[in-house]
């Protein structure tokens, strides 16, 4: 029971810092367009991402598209590291990394709700 409440709290977590991080993408913060525009981003592209991450997020709270849900964000978050990697960018790499074992906690811990 204990740890259903507390992967409930990580899912919601996750589909917060999912959501606020797809609106600031779609929306097109200075900040967002400033990182992802050194990576070939245009506004365009950067609207598509934010809209993809709102949409893995929300997927997340449901039992039957929660993997799914993860499985995006996980490699949205990947693709970032990657990005960060290539620019020899350490700090931006450890900042992402925590995000990303997030979501491969709750997967692993499975939806609180399920069965």
């Amino acid at each position: 029971m204990v740890l259903k409440i507390i992967n409930s709290i990580l899912i919601l977590t996750a589909v917060f810092m999912g959501f606020k991080q797809g609106i600031a993408m779609f929306s097109g913060k200075p900040a967002m367009t400033e990182m992802f525009g050194k990576w070939g981003f245009d506004k365009t592209g950067l609207m598509i991402n934010g809209l993809v991450t709102i949409l893995a997020s929300i997927m997340i709270l449901f039992p039957k598209t929660f993997v799914w849900g993860n499985f995006i964000m996980a490699a949205g978050i990947l693709l970032i590291i990657c990005f960060h990697l290539i620019d020899k960018d350490l700090k931006g790499v450890m900042i992402e990394l925590p995000f990303f074992f997030l979501n491969l906690l709750i997967i692993y811990l499975q939806h609180p709700l399920k069965n």
